[in-house]
């Protein structure tokens, strides 16, 4: 792991983030030859289609999608239920 002094971070700040982010390496922060801090790319970001990718298939059929979308946005029935009767 790259280490760089907290003076050299704070004078380069931007360079610094870009070899992070470029390099995908993180890098280890000193203060007076003592660690201080650790610099880390973020994770990659996941598309839509990558976090869906894993699900299993529906279990509705479309018709029945359609049913529950209308039902969903349809609002809160107009009568209280008790839902312990």
């Amino acid at each position: 792991m790259q280490v760089i002094s907290a003076t050299d971070l704070a004078r380069n700040t931007r360079a610094v983030i870009d070899e992070v982010v470029r390099t995908g390496q993180p890098l280890a922060v000193e203060r007076n030859h003592a660690l201080v801090a650790h610099i880390s790319p973020a994770p990659p970001a996941m598309t839509v289609a990558q976090a869906l990718a894993g699900l299993p298939p529906p279990m509705m059929n479309a018709a029945d999608g359609q049913l529950w979308l209308e039902d969903s946005r349809s609002g809160p029935a107009n009568e209280l239920r008790d839902p312990w009767a």
